[in-house]
């Protein structure tokens, strides 16, 4: 009995370990912490500390195991509903200062960069003939295609 709870133990804590690396949502890491329980009732039992003290011993480890994995996971879980702040993504929503426009594109200045940027195709053309937009005008980026942003003039409320 102490050899097999010994290897339950190992087993256990190597499949805790493995939804470190490859999340699985606690359903590796709650088997995991199951196995080391077990192990840890048979272990302490096989040694002759009664089963009692086994069942003690596994429950506390399964406690520990099992409050360490919630916390895993509700961190992982939160990280998922944040904004993305970083890469292209980042980008999108972000408000710009038209530097030069035409017709239908130009250039916009964004985080300290000058970007290309066009208009939005979703918007409609009954503007004047620069495309209603000038230098200095605030615009969100819409889309973010390769290196060339996707724009519509800021609306009052987005500016505060």
């Amino acid at each position: 009995m102490t050899a097999l709870g010994m290897v339950l133990l190992v087993v256990g804590a190597l499949v805790a370990t493995a939804e470190a690396h490859y999340p699985a949502h606690g359903v590796a890491g709650g088997i995991g912490v199951l196995a080391m329980a077990l192990g840890a009732v048979l272990a302490i039992s096989g040694l002759g500390a009664g089963l009692a003290l086994g069942l003690l011993g596994g429950v506390a480890l399964a406690g520990v195991g099992g409050g360490a994995l919630l916390l895993s996971v509700r961190s992982g879980v939160a990280v998922r509903h944040r904004r993305v702040r970083s890469g292209a993504e980042a980008i999108v929503g972000e408000i710009g200062v038209v530097r030069h426009w035409s017709r239908d594109d130009g250039s916009v200045a964004l985080h300290g960069a000058l970007w290309q940027a066009r208009r939005s195709p979703a918007l409609d053309d009954d503007e004047d003939e620069d495309g209603g937009l000038r230098a200095g005008d605030s615009v969100v980026v819409e889309r973010l295609s390769g290196l060339t942003l996707s724009v519509r003039p800021a609306e009052k409320w987005e500016l505060f």
